[in-house]
């Protein structure tokens, strides 16, 4: 065997088994995606109904709480991006990162000052890289988010709301994750979580014709509202994270899917190359074979003289 050869045969056999890895992370990330796509439509009602809730006590009562008034001059927000743990999923990561680093360029613009909390591996690398302050950050859960998780991360956003800006709080807090919209879409959202905009939250709850019941709080709305706060940061950040884990399995089985595709095109380049250079050898032995006859014939018709 020639040497050509071998290192079509040896390339063939590595290409061979990386194509055996990318289809099995193929197959594991469409298993998880259905998992994850379950928990997103079971948690949705959710958060749909606490949104209700909080729109009801908003719009029912004059109360001033940080749930649902606006500052008359914001000037610190804080950011949550939700990025992955874990790589092989083309640009879930990249493009989630664009959209925070995008929202953060335009709040600044807005004469904001922005803390950035963060939940994966990826993200947290990307801002430790380009030396950039992280105010909190979460890693280890992002393939399969659990209601503890959520509560983990929304535990010091709530507290950063809570408290007035001159001892570290914030006046708003924006989300960006990773929006599930189809096993082919995945799509990075940015979206303020408080204070709740009442018109838009109305909007999304409401169905049409409905009409409004009237409400009585008690003890008070404000309480009403302080007992809410914690439930809507955790079940909107909850869901985020059911989304962001959906569409991140979504976006590995593409990039494996297309990985095992490129793998198999290349191995029929490589074995057509291979069998090219096997035709070449058995040629060039044949020539040789006939050269070396024809020689003896020639060196035996010579000597009958």
């Amino acid at each position: 065997m020639g040497a050509q050869l071998r290192v079509y045969k040896r390339r063939i056999r590595s290409v061979t088994a990386t194509k055996k890895i990318t289809k099995a992370m193929e197959m594991i990330a469409a298993s998880r995606v259905v998992k994850a796509q379950r928990k997103v439509a079971a948690s949705t009602p959710y958060a749909q109904e606490l949104t209700r809730a909080v729109t009801a006590v908003g719009t029912g009562s004059n109360t001033k709480h940080p749930l649902t008034t606006e500052a008359e001059n914001p000037t610190r927000a804080a950011v949550l991006l939700l990025t992955s743990d874990r790589g092989l999923a083309g640009a879930f990561n990249s493009n989630a990162i664009k959209a925070a680093e995008q929202l953060t360029e335009r709040l600044e613009r807005e004469g904001r000052q922005v803390d950035t909390y963060i939940v994966g591996r990826r993200g947290v690398a990307h801002y430790n890289f380009r030396e950039r302050r992280i105010a909190e950050s979460w890693t280890g859960f992002t393939d399969e988010p659990s209601y503890a998780d959520a509560k983990k991360v929304a535990a010091p956003l709530v507290e950063a709301i809570e408290k007035d800006t001159a001892n570290g709080g914030v006046d708003e807090l924006h989300i960006v994750y990773t929006e599930f919209v189809s096993m082919m879409t995945q799509t990075a959202v940015a979206s303020r979580l408080l204070p709740v905009r009442l018109d838009e939250a109305a909007e999304q709850t409401q169905t049409k014709g409905e009409i409004l019941p009237l409400y009585d709080f008690e003890p008070s709305a404000e309480e009403v509202l302080d007992a809410l706060l914690p439930r809507y940061v955790e079940s909107r950040i909850y869901n985020a994270l059911l989304q962001s884990a959906a569409s991140k399995h979504a976006a590995t089985r593409r990039a494996m899917k297309s990985a095992t595709d490129n793998a198999g095109e290349l191995i029929e380049t490589l074995t057509r190359l291979a069998n090219q250079a096997r035709q070449a050898e058995i040629t060039q032995e044949i020539s040789e074979i006939v050269g070396g006859a024809s020689a003896l014939a020639d060196a035996t018709a010579g000597s009958d003289y």
